[in-house]
């Protein structure tokens, strides 16, 4: 049985850390397959959005597997390949074209918060808990992560998450901005889902483009990347896409987009 499971339902893709009696606690080999995953799914043109969630509901995930750690991060030269292997996830899921949904059930802590933030979007059900042990641990956590908390919920939080190591409960993270979706535990699977077929039921190019819209503002709005966000607005009006999307308009239908 693999510790990476991926489903898929018509045009939406779920990744499962699938080690249910370890609160699904991430290996090393489990980072290097969930960025390889994430690559395919980038590249599959059957899929318009991605979930990321724990077996079960006992946890999203409890983070990287600590009982690794005595010989996969022992010391700096371990480690700096054990952190290379994390940051190839991370990276994956960042850079993934499509919207990105990390669906969370009990525990999301350590590397999963870092899973967390690297989706577009946090859904979680009602006893959800997060946080960033590394205080505990004397770890310091990945800064790419750290920039990633910090724009979720500014600076000040950050630290207070940080310098604590406390879990923070599912009602003060959506208080600070970390979750965008707080639900009862019963409705979490088929609110994330329903949302995620509105999102994939419109134009993957437009989606697509807001996305690197945001991720560009965030970045920060030089001039080459403002006349790249130029050129990729006006490319979608030659697209069978907005053509279809006008028709359906004035016909008064639902569009069918190909994403093309």
């Amino acid at each position: 049985m693999t510790d990476i499971l991926v489903q898929q339902d018509r045009s939406i893709a779920t990744v499962v850390f699938n080690r249910p009696k370890m609160r699904n606690a991430i290996s090393l080999a489990m980072w290097q397959e969930l960025a390889r995953v994430t690559e395919g799914l980038a590249k599959d043109d059957s899929i318009r959005a991605v979930v990321f969630r724990g077996a079960g509901t006992e946890a999203f995930a409890a983070g990287a597997d600590i009982s690794e750690f005595q010989e996969n991060r022992k010391d700096s030269a371990s480690a700096l390949h054990y952190n290379k292997q994390t940051a190839a996830a991370y990276t994956a899921i960042r850079s993934c074209p499509k919207p990105t949904v990390a669906m969370v059930y009990g525990f999301c802590m350590g590397g999963a918060m870092a899973i967390a933030m690297a989706c577009d979007l946090r859904f979680a059900a009602e006893g959800a808990r997060f946080g960033i042990p590394a205080a505990k641990l004397n770890i310091i956590y990945p800064v790419d992560a750290v920039a990633q908390l910090v724009q979720l919920v500014g600076p000040a939080y950050a630290k207070d998450i940080l310098y604590s190591a406390r879990a923070v409960d599912a009602t003060d993270a959506l208080a600070i901005g970390f979750i965008q979706r707080l639900v009862p535990k019963e409705q979490l699977e088929p609110a994330t889902y329903d949302y995620l077929q509105k999102v994939a039921e419109n134009a993957p190019m437009s989606v697509r483009g807001s996305k690197v819209m945001v991720q560009a503002i965030l970045d920060g709005l030089t001039e080459a990347r403002r006349a790249h966000l130029r050129t990729l607005a006006l490319e979608v009006f030659d697209s069978e896409d907005f053509k279809e999307g006008t028709r359906a308009f004035l016909e008064k239908r639902v569009p069918r987009f190909q994403g093309r």
